[in-house]
């Protein structure tokens, strides 16, 4: 029960971290101003976007870390394996000795009757 609800909470602070990364504008706040369209001091200059998208990106992305963790510890109390403990392997056969060669009774050089 537990598992499940962190799980959802989870899934929704995924969908939120994306969210508010997307509606934050970068540092030059358009494509113009990467190939030179802008103002050439944007490089310099600090950061565009106020401070509360920021804090809300920090905290959303905290709360995303801290939702991985407990899942990661909830998933190891149940029981869950990995998927590739799930793999059966086929059972191993007794090793092949390796056998002498055999030699052609007659030889190229041999005359044919």
């Amino acid at each position: 029960m537990l598992y499940s609800l962190v799980l959802g909470v989870h899934v929704v602070l995924c969908v939120l971290v994306v969210l508010v990364v997307l509606v934050q504008s970068g540092k030059g706040a358009g494509l113009s101003n990467v190939f030179g369209g802008g103002g050439s001091d944007a490089v310099f200059s600090a950061p565009s976007g106020s401070t509360f998208i920021r804090k809300v990106t920090a905290g959303v992305a905290g709360a995303f870390f801290l939702s991985s963790l407990l899942l990661t510890f909830l998933g190891s109390k149940r029981g869950y394996r990995t998927v590739t403990e799930n793999i059966t392997m086929p059972p191993v056969s007794a090793p092949v000795t390796p056998t002498a060669p055999t030699v052609p009774t007659t030889t190229p050089d041999s005359p044919k009757k």
